[in-house]
C-alpha cells in the first residue's frame, strides 16, 4: 500500500463532501429569487472524485495541464478551496453572480484553470492539439526551453458521442501525438439513460486503431482483493457479465440487496457464500461499489506506472454518484439529494453541524494533513500561468497599383513576412484544413515548410517533378496541415492562441477556411473565444461573389456571427491597403492583455485585445491609389471611412462592405451626374461600428453625455432628412441598423438566401446587389427622380 493511501482518502473525503455542500447550498439552503433549480451535478461530480483525488494530488506535475469534465466542476473547485485558491464567499455562491463557475472558466473563475470547459467532448480534444502545439513550440531554437507535460482530459463516457472526439483522434494519429492522456469516467450513465452495452469494447478499438495505448481499470483495491479469496474468481465472472442497468439499479438499492442478488445467482453453500456472508451490509455495498475509478489508490498506482510518452486512454469504471445516496439512479444526472438524504448523509460523513465549509471538518491529523498538501508537486507554483514579452510589428505594406482581390493581397503580405526576419513573422503559425493553396497561404508555406516532428522530403521536389507546392516537413516548419474538419482548424487555434500563457512562448495563429465554413466550426470558434485565446481567423472565399460554385460555398449569415461573437473583432476590408492597415493593427491587438490606456475615442475596450476575423474575397477590384492620411487608416481599423465625404447638404449616402465597393462606387458615379452632394461611406467592419455605437450609449446612460462613438461623429454632419443605401455581400442585417443611428431613412441591400452558380453579373443582379438596383433605392429614397 502506498505511503500516501490514507491522505489520499481523507481528500477524496473531504472532496466529496465540500463539493456536493456547495451544491446543496446553492439549490436548497442560498435564498433564491427566481425559484429556479440552479443545479450543479452531484452524481457526476461523485463518480469523478477518485479519479481527481489521485491526479491531482498524486500525479500531476506544475507544467501538466488539465481539462477538467464539464459536470466535475464543484470538484475541480473543491480542490482549489481545500488548497486555499478559492474563497468560501464564491464557493457559497457557487452558480450566482460572482461566484464559482457552473463549468471551469480561464477568464471567469479565480482558481487555476488551465482550458475552460463546457460544451461536450470539446475540452477533452483540445488536450491533443495543445500536446500538438507543445511540440510545435519545444521543436523552435526560441521555444526549447519551454515547459513540457502531459496535456490531460477528464472524460465523461457520455462526451465519446461527440463526433469531434473522433476528428481529433484522427488528426493526432497523422501528427504523431505524444504526452496526451484521456481519462475516460465510465459510469454507463447518461442524461436521459444507461449507455448501452459493450460500449468499453469499441472505445478500446477505435483508441488503438489510433495509435493509443488503453488501460482497463475496472476494479477496485477491495473487489481485486475478493477475487483473490476463495470463490472470489466467480464474483469476478458476474461483475463482467451483469449489465449496466442491473448493476445501477442494484448499487441504489444498497447491500441487502446486493446480498440477496449475489446469493440467489451465486450462492454454493460454499466458498462464494462464505465470501459474501464474511462481509457485512455495508461492507457488501462498498465492495460491489469499489470500481476501478472509484478506488483512489488503483488510481495513482495506475496513473504513476505510465511512464512513457504515447498518448493514453485510461477507461476508470466508476459508479455514477459513488459515496451518497443517490448513487446508480438512473436520474441521477441531473437529480439533486434532498434535504433530509444530506441530513442523513451529514451523519454519515461525520460532518459536525455548522463546520459544514471547514476544509479540516472530519480530519483527525489536521496538521499532518497541512504537511501532506504542502509537498503536493501539482501545487508547488500556482496559479500556473506564464507570458511572454510582445512583439514588435514590422510595417506591413502593399502595392495598390493593379486590380487585386482581398484574398490574393492576404497571401502577398503573408508572402513578405515570409521573406523577412522579423521576431514576429518566426512566431507566426498557418493552419487550414486542407485548403492551403485555395486560401493564398501557398507562397507562405513554400517558403516557412510545414511542420512535422520528423524531416518528411517532398516526393515530387526528390524527382524534379514541377509543381508550385512544395510540402516540404520539418521541424522548422511552421504550417500545421489539417484534414478536412474545421472543428479540428478552431480548436488548434483555440490552443495555439494560449501558448503565451501555458508556455511562456508567443504564438500568432493564423487559420484559413471557406468562410461558410466557419460555421461549421462554430461551436469550437466560440469556445476558443471563450477562454480568450488570440488568433486571427480568414473566412476566404465568402459571399455570392464565389459565384461558379454555387451556394452550398456562398455564405450568408457570417457577417453577422462576425458581429456577434465576443471576443473576436470582425473586419471585411474591400481594399488591399485596408488590409495592410488592419493586418499590422492585428498583430499588435492581439497582444494586447488589458493593461494599456483606456480608449474613449472609440469606446471599444481596445485595451483588452482578443482575437480577429478577416472575411475576404477573390474577386479583385482597382485600386485607389496610394493612401496615407491618417484618417483612413485609423478609419479603416475604427470600422469606417469617408470614401467620398458629403457635403453641408448630402441627401444620400451609399454605404458598403466588402467584395461590392465597385458597385457602390459605380453607382454613386451614376447618381454624382444627376445630384453632386453624395457620400460613400466605405465600412470595414460593421462589427467594430456597432460595437462601438452600444457602448457609447451605455457610456451615455451612466451619465456621461459626452460619450460619442465613430459612427456617431461620422454621421455628425449629415442632415435630418439625409438617407442611407447600404450593401455587402451578406446578410443586409449587417449594416441596416446605421439607419438608426442618427434616425436617417435606410434601405439594406443583401443577400438573405441560398446562392446558385452563375456569373458575379448575374448573381449581383439576382440578389440586388449591383450598382442598378442601389440607384433605384436611392431613387426611391429622395425625390423618386431616375438617375438611370
Amino acid at each position: 500500500m502506498r505511503a500516501d493511501i490514507h491522505h489520499l482518502k481523507t481528500i477524496e473525503q473531504r472532496l466529496l463532501w465540500l463539493s456536493h455542500w456547495m451544491i446543496h447550498n446553492a439549490n436548497h439552503l442560498r435564498p433564491k429569487a427566481d425559484g429556479i433549480k440552479v443545479g450543479g451535478h452531484q452524481a457526476s461530480s461523485a463518480s469523478m472524485v477518485s479519479i481527481i483525488t489521485a491526479l491531482y494530488f498524486s500525479t500531476l506535475r506544475p507544467v501538466d495541464r488539465v481539462a477538467v469534465k464539464p459536470h466535475a466542476s464543484p470538484i475541480f473547485h473543491a480542490l482549489q478551496y481545500l488548497m486555499g485558491h478559492q474563497t468560501r464567499a464564491r464557493m457559497e455562491n457557487f452558480r450566482g453572480y460572482g461566484g464559482v463557475q457552473s463549468y471551469p472558466s480561464r477568464t471567469k473563475d479565480i482558481d487555476d484553470v488551465d482550458f475552460s470547459t463546457g460544451s461536450v467532448g470539446l475540452g477533452v480534444a483540445i488536450t491533443s492539439f495543445a500536446a500538438l502545439v507543445q511540440d510545435y513550440i519545444r521543436a523552435k531554437p526560441w521555444g526549447s526551453d519551454a515547459p513540457q507535460g502531459r496535456m490531460v482530459a477528464l472524460v465523461g463516457d457520455a462526451e465519446l458521442d461527440e463526433g469531434n472526439i473522433y476528428e481529433a483522434l484522427q488528426e493526432g494519429w497523422k501528427n504523431d501525438l505524444r504526452n496526451c492522456w484521456w481519462i475516460i469516467d465510465y459510469n454507463r450513465q447518461s442524461l436521459d439513460g444507461i449507455v448501452r452495452e459493450g460500449l468499453f469494447e469499441r472505445v478500446e478499438k477505435i483508441f488503438d486503431a489510433f495509435g493509443w495505448d488503453v488501460v482497463r481499470i475496472k476494479y477496485g483495491a477491495l473487489q481485486r482483493a475478493a477475487f483473490a479469496e476463495p470463490g472470489g474468481d466467480r464474483l469476478r465472472d458476474w461483475i463482467d457479465a451483469c449489465p449496466n442497468a442491473q448493476y445501477a439499479a442494484l448499487t441504489f438499492q444498497g447491500g441487502a440487496v446486493w446480498r440477496k442478488r449475489l446469493m440467489d445467482d451465486l450462492g454454493d453453500q460454499g466458498d462464494v457464500t462464505a465470501l459474501i456472508e464474511k462481509r457485512s451490509d455495508d461492507a457488501l455495498a462498498d465492495l460491489m461499489e469499489n470500481l476501478g475509478g472509484n478506488c483512489v489508490e488503483t488510481m495513482a498506482d495506475t496513473f504513476d506506472s505510465i511512464t512513457h510518452d504515447r498518448p493514453t486512454c485510461f477507461l476508470a469504471y466508476t459508479i455514477k454518484g459513488w459515496g451518497t445516496p443517490i448513487a446508480g439512479h438512473k436520474d441521477n444526472h441531473g437529480g439533486l439529494m434532498t434535504k433530509s438524504q444530506m441530513g442523513e448523509w451529514q451523519q454519515h460523513m461525520g460532518v459536525p453541524e455548522g463546520q459544514e465549509w471547514e476544509p479540516f471538518a472530519t480530519v483527525d491529523d489536521p496538521e499532518a494533513l497541512r504537511a501532506f498538501l504542502a509537498k503536493v508537486p501539482f501545487f508547488a507554483r500556482s496559479p500556473r500561468r506564464y507570458s511572454d514579452a510582445r512583439l514588435a510589428v514590422p510595417a506591413i505594406e502593399i502595392s495598390t497599383d493593379r486590380e487585386i482581390s482581398t484574398q490574393t493581397a492576404f497571401g502577398k503580405i503573408l508572402d513578405d513576412l515570409a521573406k523577412g526576419d522579423s521576431a514576429l513573422a518566426d512566431r507566426i503559425v498557418t493552419t487550414s484544413p486542407d485548403v492551403t493553396g485555395t486560401t493564398s497561404l501557398g507562397p507562405w508555406v513554400n517558403r516557412r515548410k510545414l511542420f512535422a516532428r520528423r524531416e518528411q522530403a517532398d516526393a515530387f521536389i526528390e524527382h524534379r517533378i514541377p509543381s508550385t507546392a512544395k510540402w516540404e516537413f520539418t521541424p522548422k516548419g511552421q504550417h500545421i496541415e489539417l484534414g478536412i474538419a474545421e472543428m479540428n482548424l478552431f480548436l488548434l487555434l483555440g490552443a495555439a492562441g494560449l501558448s503565451h500563457d501555458l508556455w511562456g512562448k508567443r504564438l500568432i495563429p493564423i487559420g484559413t477556411v471557406y468562410d461558410p465554413f466557419v460555421h461549421r466550426g462554430l461551436d469550437a470558434l466560440n469556445y476558443a473565444c471563450y477562454q480568450d485565446a488570440r488568433f486571427i481567423i480568414v473566412g476566404t472565399p465568402s459571399g455570392v461573389t464565389l459565384a461558379p460554385e454555387g451556394g452550398a460555398h456562398q455564405s450568408i449569415g457570417t457577417p453577422l456571427t462576425g458581429m456577434a461573437q465576443d471576443g473576436l473583432a470582425s473586419f471585411e476590408p474591400a481594399f488591399a491597403d485596408e488590409l495592410a492597415v488592419i493586418m499590422e493593427w492585428a498583430f499588435d491587438y492581439l497582444q494586447r492583455d488589458g493593461s494599456g490606456v483606456v480608449d474613449e475615442r472609440t469606446w471599444l475596450r481596445d485595451e483588452t485585445g482578443g482575437s480577429v476575423y478577416l472575411r475576404l474575397t477573390t474577386k479583385p477590384l482597382e485600386q485607389p491609389g496610394k493612401r496615407v492620411d491618417e484618417a483612413f487608416r485609423q478609419g479603416a481599423v475604427d470600422g469606417a471611412y469617408w470614401l467620398r465625404k458629403p457635403g453641408p447638404n448630402c441627401s444620400v449616402v451609399i454605404a458598403y462592405q466588402g467584395a461590392v465597393a465597385d458597385e457602390a462606387i459605380a453607382a454613386a458615379g451614376m447618381i454624382g451626374e444627376h445630384r453632386r452632394d453624395i457620400g460613400v461611406l466605405a465600412v470595414t467592419s460593421a462589427d467594430r461600428l456597432n460595437a462601438g455605437w452600444t457602448a457609447a450609449q451605455r457610456e451615455r446612460a451612466r451619465g456621461n453625455d459626452s460619450a460619442q462613438s465613430h459612427v456617431e461623429r461620422l454621421f455628425g454632419a449629415l442632415p435630418p432628412d439625409c438617407s442611407l443605401v447600404t450593401v455587402l455581400d451578406g446578410h443586409p442585417a449587417t449594416l441596416a441598423w446605421l439607419g438608426s443611428v442618427a434616425g436617417h431613412r435606410t434601405i439594406s441591400h443583401g443577400v438573405e438566401h441560398f446562392g446558385q452558380t452563375g456569373s458575379i453579373k448575374d448573381l449581383y443582379r439576382h440578389f440586388r446587389i449591383d450598382r442598378t438596383a442601389l440607384v433605384e433605392s436611392v431613387s426611391r429614397l429622395t425625390s423618386g427622380r431616375s438617375f438611370r
